[in-house]
């Protein structure tokens, strides 16, 4: 009964809250649109990234403090710099886990962007927002297109790239998961996953973010979040059942031979896997001991 109280006031703060500040964002995206000078739109970006990574973030957070009952446990690094172009590579279970990471690193990284696809600049009131906040888009071409125009193969992975050559004079944060889609058990099974506790990393989607970001990507976030009762709903979240949540952070600096064209480089294709691999066993060992100590 408590729960679902507390589960339906977690749900109005958050409607509440976002209303207010979506029709904050939307007037200024207004000047965006009619603005034309490169830095006076480059300025009103900066005010939309201070709406959405700082003020819905803040209110977030306070709201997840007042309603829920969850004990943080958060370790390795915590301290960065927010001057400094980097990317989180975190495991995905649930929707929880993009508060769990907006929460654990409110106002110790750049704001975040996140690669998208064109066609999703056409949704209502979504892609207003992700083309104000100038989220940078990403072209892949599909195999049987390439196998079609071959002359064209690394082009879209070029696109990309130049694309996020506006984020140069202004660090950002990227957030990938490499698993490609949320953990579940039967997911797990199809896919016949190495580790016990994650899905197969997909090596090629990563590596076209750090091919993208090239020479401004400075630091290599890796993100372990651990549900020690199993990951929550985002309704379970908000009625507070989810208890304990764990978060070790192990921040790496960025490696010119992480940086390549996967589609045409085999060498670099073989050597990223294997770190991306080594990586993600890392991280299942460090979920398998953390679950048994729990």
């Amino acid at each position: 009964m408590f729960g679902q109280i507390r589960g339906i006031l977690t749900l109005l703060s958050y409607v509440c809250f976002t209303s207010v500040i979506f029709v904050m964002f939307m007037f200024i995206t207004l000047f965006k649109l009619l603005i034309p000078h490169a830095k006076a739109r480059a300025f009103i970006v900066r005010l939309l990234d201070l709406l959405s990574s700082r003020c819905w973030v803040f209110c977030a957070n306070l709201t997840h403090k007042i309603f829920a009952r969850t004990e943080w446990i958060i370790t390795g690094n915590t301290q960065f710099k927010t001057d400094k172009w980097s990317i989180i590579l975190s495991n995905h279970q649930t929707w929880v886990d993009i508060l769990v990471l907006i929460k654990v690193f409110y106002k110790k990284i750049p704001p975040y962007k996140f690669f998208i696809k064109k066609q999703l600049l056409w949704l209502p009131l979504m892609g207003p927002c992700l083309w104000a906040l100038d989220y940078p888009i990403m072209k892949r071409y599909s195999k049987e297109f390439l196998a079609k125009n071959p002359h064209l193969k690394g082009k879209d992975m070029e696109t990309t790239r130049a694309a996020c050559e506006k984020y140069r004079y202004l660090p950002v944060t990227t957030v990938n998961f490499p698993e490609g889609t949320r953990f579940t058990p039967e997911k797990h099974r199809k896919q016949k996953s190495p580790y016990r506790h994650l899905l197969t990393p997909k090596a090629g989607g990563t590596s076209v973010v750090f091919y993208a970001m090239g020479d401004l990507l400075e630091n290599i976030l890796d993100v372990t979040i651990i549900y020690p009762k199993g990951a929550p709903g985002l309704w379970a979240f908000f009625c507070g059942r989810c208890r304990k949540i764990m978060v070790d952070i192990r921040a790496m600096k960025m490696l010119p031979r992480l940086s390549g064209n996967y589609s045409t480089n085999p060498a670099y294709r073989e050597e990223f896997q294997e770190w991306l691999n080594t990586l993600w066993a890392q991280k299942d060992r460090l979920i398998e001991r953390n679950q048994a100590w729990s």
